[in-house]
């Protein structure tokens, strides 16, 4: 039975807990991304940081998500879920601590290294804790904790000026720790109420097990999620699924885009388009306005489709739209070909969606979840490096921008496998 499938229950009905640990932890999942480049020059009058020392930063946490989720199933199947979700918050919270008592450039990447592994680790794990413990409302889920990651990479760029202007740039660093230190509560709840039904041998003891059972999941589907056997060649049978490498593709292509036009974007404009450094900067952040809508409604609605290649459909689509407006008609509505790139990234939520809609299993979704983000990510971090190497070779837009139709286009061969609703599992 697919995680569509199985029966909803009222979504607060003993899950309050678990919910609002689902949405505070997806608050943290961003906001140390976003919390330093407004006011690097700010912090660069207490310590050199320099233009390569901010491309370096700038690398970091694709590169962290991507190393640092490569680890997380193999804490998962020594911890539990709970509990390294536990030490990634903590991770972030001393991360943004300190980073906002840094006083030398090498102590901000090293705490900033803290935060995003710890992010990477909660990244990989945030689609198993949804199955866990809501796997009748995957896409409801998915849509709300998407929807809260894009305002967390929202919310820091648009106060940290003004709080380092009233108080410091370190306030503005270091705010994000509450955040934190809020996750935290319901995290530990979640534990503290796992172990005492261990201890007293009840029948909840394995939330997965205990909310599939309720759900009316098959116990045969419970017991192989529970196999020593299974969990141990999990991950490496997903380096053999046709289903994990195409969705692996579609989270990476599209990263690659989404990295590459943060980078570049205001760049693009102003060389292209001859758009004002003003005008570039208001249509960056439309760029990343657009995903909110799309965070909030594509899981929910792949839960409800039958097939989800319209909606690959869609992302193509708009990519082709975005670009083919820059490269052709530079002079036209350049609001619009940004809204059109911003959309692109609807590929993004349906992928995380897309981690539980594709296997039967809380093992499976946890070595999904690792290899499409940890590989995905890998793949990201090299967007705004090829495109700068190949506007540098050129001199020009033209041939980075048709490298990024390039890989929009890729995106339907992969899209094509992602489409058909086969289960991981069943390619075991």
């Amino acid at each position: 039975m697919t995680p569509a499938e199985v029966r909803a229950r009222p979504l607060w009905q003993g899950r309050t807990v678990a919910l609002l640990a689902v949405v505070l932890v997806g608050l943290n999942l961003r906001t140390a991304v976003a919390a330093l480049s407004p006011i690097y020059d700010r912090i660069g009058e207490d310590f050199a940081i320099g233009a390569i020392g901010i491309g370096f930063l700038g690398t970091l946490p694709p590169v962290s998500f991507a190393v640092v989720g490569l680890f997380a199933p193999a804490l998962h199947r020594r911890f539990g879920v709970e509990r390294v979700m536990i030490v990634a918050i903590v991770a972030i919270l001393l991360g943004h601590l300190v980073r906002a008592s840094s006083g030398s450039y090498l102590v901000l990447v090293l705490a900033s290294a803290v935060t995003f592994a710890g992010m990477g680790v909660a990244n990989v794990l945030l689609p198993p804790l949804v199955k866990t413990y809501f796997p009748d409302r995957i896409g409801l889920l998915t849509a709300l904790y998407a929807t809260i990651m894009a305002i967390g990479a929202t919310l820091p760029p648009l106060v940290a000026v003004p709080v380092a202007d009233a108080s410091s740039w370190r306030v503005s660093v270091g705010m994000w720790a509450v955040f934190s230190v809020l996750a935290l509560v319901p995290l530990v709840t979640l534990l503290a109420r796992r172990m005492r039904e261990r201890r007293g041998g009840g029948a909840a003891a394995d939330p997965a097990g205990a909310d599939a059972r309720v759900a009316g999941q098959p116990a045969a589907d419970q017991r192989s999620a529970d196999q020593p056997v299974e969990r141990r060649k999990g991950f490496a049978r997903v380096l053999r699924s046709p289903v994990a490498w195409s969705l692996m593709f579609v989270f990476a292509l599209t990263s690659v885009n989404a990295y590459a036009m943060f980078a570049w974007l205001p760049s693009i404009l102003t060389d292209v388009a001859g758009a004002s450094e003003a005008e570039a900067g208001a249509l960056l952040s439309l760029f990343s306005v657009m995903g909110l809508p799309a965070a909030l409604l594509v899981p929910i609605l792949a839960t409800r489709m039958k097939t989800v290649g319209p909606l690959i459909a869609a992302g193509v689509v708009f990519y082709l739209l975005g670009y083919g407006g820059l490269l052709l008609v530079p002079g036209g509505p350049l609001w619009l070909w940004v809204a059109f790139i911003g959309l692109g990234p609807l590929l993004f939520p349906l992928s995380l969606v897309l981690i539980n809609l594709r296997t039967r299993t809380h093992e499976g979704s946890v070595a999904l979840s690792s290899f499409v983000q940890s590989i995905g990510y890998g793949i990201g971090a090299l967007g705004p490096l090829v495109v700068g190497v190949l506007h540098d070779t050129t001199g020009g837009w033209t041939v980075p921008l048709l490298f990024l139709v390039g890989t929009a286009l890729a995106l339907t061969v992969s899209g094509i496998v992602v489409a058909r609703p086969r289960m991981l599992e069943d390619e075991w």
